[in-house]
């Protein structure tokens, strides 16, 4: 189906409302809208192939940048509004962004951005007037609203950390094509014939736009003729009032969302019909077996999961019906082929965990970094992220252990190096590793277990300090919640870390 379609068809129906304030955008005026926009991005000069960078909050003209990338063949790369300056600078740099587009209520951190990169030639302010960006608004107010010669479909470059410490870009390859042509491209159209969307679909999204699946789900509703509600935050009786208000159909959470409905009172909970809802679909992080138990006795089998990845290189999916038969499980391939790789690389039987290695229907590459995305590929061509986990004997997938060292906190991938290289400079540190452990709320929270240089020092007012230095050099969500201070770590002879053996001490006493 093409965007364009529905702006004729149904051109004053909402493609999106913003669900804080109701604030709604019907197709026509998106199409109208990504359209100048083309125009204004074609006039600076962007090519296919280029890249179109922006932070920018949820909010309805994150739907208008994306859409116009999606048209002119760009690259987009939605940043991540909770990083700091010198984070956000790097991706600006490593993406190659020609034109840049800040949020007003980000102007704070123009000045340290306005330079980042000798490669951005235009830069935009939206809902807001920032120094040195041009206005949104005015800039649409005088473009043309035509149709746009020779439309190719785009495609999303997203970052998420590499293990190194620096966020890597992750960019999915597929065949050149005209935009809004079928078949529609993936991931929209794995997602249309997964979860039935259609026309009569209402899609509630909770979580930030930058990141994959929310971009992606909601890209692929839109596409479909359907309206997406987005969540400026969450709230979980905000939630449960739009599901109620827009007679959503359809919506997607990670565990932490789960976990904080399920606080709510029983009157909380009674207090809004519910009845519109077909799917409840979840992913980005492990649903603990009793959340999801009562989320299907609260909801219904209507609970869906799907294991994949920013790279897109497999994916897994599981009904409620069956996981209550295989708990635990992510399901089988939707569709393709799993792998599961020893260290010598053989294959391994049903029940042994090892490395997954995914057939994919199309490769990806990390930006920037061959070498990384050779690493990925196997001979055969399967490809893995790192993940660990094991079939068992009817081929249900069981995850056991995520990319080395990973932190999943609130549906969120956070690799510790980064919050690991700080404080190993820090002067009162002498060895530090940071880990995720068992958190209620978050599934997992962020620690760091530090070695004191002066072991006297060690106490509140240290961790207290240590976490204040993080949180002023990094995006909050990266930093420890708690130190703990330890008198060595366990470390190979030569000199390597067993962060496993770390991890499982603190998971067996539970925090």
């Amino acid at each position: 189906m093409r965007l364009d379609e529905h702006a004729e068809t149904t051109p004053d129906k909402p493609a999106v409302i913003m669900g804080e304030t109701g604030t709604a955008m019907s197709f026509a005026t998106l199409v109208e809208r990504s359209r100048r926009l083309g125009h204004v991005l074609r006039g600076w000069g962007l090519e296919e192939g280029d890249t179109l960078a922006y932070m920018v909050e949820n909010r309805p003209e994150f739907f208008d940048l994306a859409w116009a990338a999606q048209r002119l063949g760009l690259h987009y790369t939605p940043i991540n509004w909770h990083l700091q300056p010198e984070e956000a600078t790097y991706i600006l740099g490593d993406c190659g962004a020609r034109c840049f587009a800040l949020s007003g209520t980000l102007a704070r951190l123009a000045p340290a951005l306005a330079h980042s990169t000798g490669e951005i030639t235009h830069r935009l302010s939206i809902g807001g007037d920032i120094p040195g960006f041009s206005p949104f608004e005015t800039l649409l107010a005088a473009a043309s609203a035509a149709p746009l010669a020779d439309e190719i479909e785009g495609n999303f470059l997203l970052y998420s950390s590499g293990t190194t410490g620096r966020p890597k870009g992750v960019r999915r390859l597929s065949q050149r094509q005209s935009f809004g042509t079928l078949p529609m491209p993936m991931p929209a159209q794995g997602i249309q014939l997964l979860y039935g969307i259609d026309p009569s679909t209402v899609y509630l999204s909770p979580a930030p736009l930058y990141h994959a699946a929310p971009l992606a789900f909601s890209m692929a509703v839109q596409r479909c003729g359907g309206t997406v509600v987005v969540m400026e935050k969450f709230d979980p009786l905000e939630a449960l009032r739009l599901i109620e208000r827009y007679r959503v159909t359809h919506l997607q959470m990670v565990p932490t969302h789960f976990v904080r409905l399920l606080k709510l009172s029983e009157a909380e909970r009674r207090r809004h019909d519910l009845s519109s809802l077909k799917r409840a679909i979840h992913a980005a992080a492990p649903c603990p077996i009793d959340v999801k138990e009562r989320m299907i006795e609260w909801w219904g089998p209507i609970v869906s999961e799907y294991y994949s990845s920013t790279e897109g290189a497999g994916a897994t999916y599981i009904g409620a019906e069956e996981w209550l038969l295989h708990k635990g499980s992510v399901g089988k391939p939707a569709p393709g082929t799993v792998r599961v790789v020893g260290e010598s690389g053989e294959a391994l039987p049903a029940g042994e965990p090892g490395m997954l290695y995914f057939q994919t229907a199309s490769r990806f590459e990390y930006h920037n970094d061959p070498s990384k995305t050779d690493a990925a590929y196997d001979a055969g061509g399967f490809a893995s992220v790192g993940d660990i986990g094991y079939l068992d004997g009817e081929g249900y997938l069981f995850l056991t252990d995520r990319k080395s060292h990973m932190i999943i906190s609130g549906g969120v991938n956070i690799y510790p190096q980064e919050a690991e290289n700080l404080l190993t400079l820090h002067p009162a540190v002498a060895d530090v590793a940071v880990i995720g452990v068992p958190d209620a709320d978050l599934g997992e929270a962020v620690k760091a277990v530090v070695v004191p240089a002066d072991p006297a020092a060690a106490g509140p007012a240290l961790a207290s300090a240590l976490i204040g230095y993080c949180r002023d050099r990094l995006a909050h969500y990266k930093c420890p919640r708690s130190v703990d201070f330890i008198a060595e770590l366990p470390r190979l002879p030569t000199g390597k870390l067993q962060k496993r053996l770390l991890r499982d001490r603190y998971r067996q006493q539970g925090s």
